[in-house]
């Protein structure tokens, strides 16, 4: 079957606002700060390309897994939009930052794998959501590789925003990174309703 391309763009939405590109940017400048431009571009393509491994294989196994534990596809879906909704939550109460800045305090020389890769990358609700996406098209191999690349692109703004993230940084400022994050927050906050909404109509749970 044809891939929707509203399926497209729902799916890059989703990921693009649950992994924040743009909210990585100034967690990327503080965990590389003093580093020369070389050792820079180092991290960033390291950390995304694990980035990258996580979530391809929550993508291709997270479904299996979910059914060895004896977890629904519906129950999943209505959890991952309860966790998307915190996500969303956090980000228009500011908290999702807060808690990311205080992450940087307990951080390793080389940050690549953590906490850049995983949580900030490839955080819990990257993963949920590389799970219901892939869950989105059953199996179906055409369907899954879209998904995949739609995660690709969007690691790839991940890559293309970090390796230009001191020029963002002064071109955006505090208050312009505050707009953005809390208008990816609503946008957030309505896929994750309509996840739990799905996840209700495939339980039985709504008609």
């Amino acid at each position: 079957k044809m891939i929707d391309s509203i399926f497209l763009i729902t799916s890059f939405a989703t990921l693009f606002v649950v992994v924040d590109p743009v909210g990585l940017v100034p967690m990327f400048i503080a965990l590389t700060d003093g580093e020369t431009r070389q050792r820079r571009r180092e991290i960033a393509v390291r950390a995304t390309l694990v980035a990258a491994g996580l979530l391809t294989l929550f993508g291709f196994a997270g479904e299996s897994l979910l059914h060895f534990i004896g977890i629904s596809m519906s129950a999943f879906r209505i959890s991952g939009g309860i966790l998307l909704l915190l996500t969303a939550l956090d980000m228009l109460f500011e908290r999702r930052t807060l808690r990311r800045e205080g992450q940087l305090t307990h951080v390793e020389k080389d940050p690549s794998v953590f906490p850049l890769a995983t949580p900030l990358i490839a955080g819990p609700g990257a993963l949920a959501s590389m799970i219901l996406l892939s869950g989105e098209v059953q199996r179906d191999f055409v369907g899954l590789l879209a998904v995949h690349l739609v995660m690709i692109a969007v690691l790839a703004c991940v890559l293309g925003l970090f390796l230009i993230s001191s020029k963002i940084e002064k071109f955006l400022g505090r208050t312009g990174r505050m707009v953005v994050t809390r208008l990816l927050g609503m946008l957030l906050s309505a896929l994750s309703i309509q996840f739990i909404i799905d996840g209700m109509k495939g339980s039985g749970l709504l008609g």
